[in-house]
């Protein structure tokens, strides 16, 4: 009886172990993808950004040349 409680016991303690496992490493991809989400909204609006500032400069609409111009 006692050599069955402690199979019982360690097969618990086997199991709980693989379940913080399993937990750490969905809490892991989770991170990493909200990372991946992070970056790539990221470079999506520094891009939008760049695109309007390159835009500006050609149509001579910079917030920079009208500056200069006052001066």
């Amino acid at each position: 009886m006692k050599k069955l409680s402690l199979i019982l016991l360690a097969s618990v303690f086997t199991l709980s172990i693989y379940s913080c496992r399993e937990t750490n490493e969905e809490r892991t991809e989770d991170s990493l993808e909200e990372v991946g989400n992070d970056i790539e909204n990221t470079t999506e609006d520094t891009y939008n950004e760049a695109e309007t500032e390159v835009q500006e400069e050609i149509d001579g609409t910079d917030d920079l040349n009208a500056d200069n111009e006052i001066q």
